[in-house]
């Protein structure tokens, strides 16, 4: 068993990372694997609207790190996405890299446990939290719940260190995570519920 852990900031060792190696610390605890994906700082391509991944379910674009993210993704049994809050939202590199990850591949990701983290220095957090959020419930992905909202506070990560409360967060949703893998990879997998095709409607039709 395998959970992946995106870092979607562009330090690959700050706040945002102190924030997932928390989560990952208690997961690796319960006796399951751990990786950290750090997105990179070089830019990425925002999704075109081509569609041609829905026949094959990866990006046509092949020159950033989104099919390379949606491949481990694909393969791991759970999910964290981690970003930085800018401006009340989510990095927006990691917001082109989660656009074409969830749609290209949102049949690949159904149905594993999935939560987001953010990191922030004061304000902003709940709504960056809630972005995460709506692409987990898209691809109808189980979301892992902590005793509060998934986030910490701090402007480095020596601050973040200090948040006692938001560390204590992160362990408790590494220990919910864990537990959700384990009692999903030992359940009946025939037991899933049906998937329904999307009905695609608009307000003039």
């Amino acid at each position: 068993m395998k959970v992946l852990l995106i870092n979607g900031s562009p330090r690959k060792a700050g706040c945002t990372f102190t924030a997932l190696s928390e989560v990952a610390g208690e997961i690796a605890a319960q006796g399951i694997e751990t990786e950290i994906f750090h997105i990179g700082n070089d830019p990425i391509r925002g999704c075109q609207a081509c569609w041609r991944c829905r026949e094959t379910k990866r990006c046509f674009y092949d020159d950033d790190p989104v099919n390379a993210c949606l491949k481990l993704a694909a393969a791991a049994d759970g999910l964290v996405v981690g970003s930085p809050v800018y401006f009340a939202g989510i990095n927006s590199a990691l917001g082109t890299l989660l656009d074409r990850m969830f749609y290209s591949g949102s049949s690949l990701l159904a149905y594993k446990p999935a939560c987001g983290v953010v990191s922030c220095r004061r304000g902003g957090a709940a709504s960056a939290f809630d972005r995460l959020n709506k692409y987990f419930t898209f691809c109808n992905m189980p979301v892992v719940s902590s005793q509060y909202w998934n986030a910490v506070h701090g402007n480095k990560p020596a601050e973040v260190h200090q948040d006692a409360e938001g560390l204590q967060v992160m362990r408790v949703l590494g220990r919910n995570m864990a537990w959700l893998v384990k009692s999903l990879n030992s359940a009946d997998q025939a037991a899933r519920p049906e998937k329904e095709m999307p009905l695609r409607t608009n307000f003039i039709r």
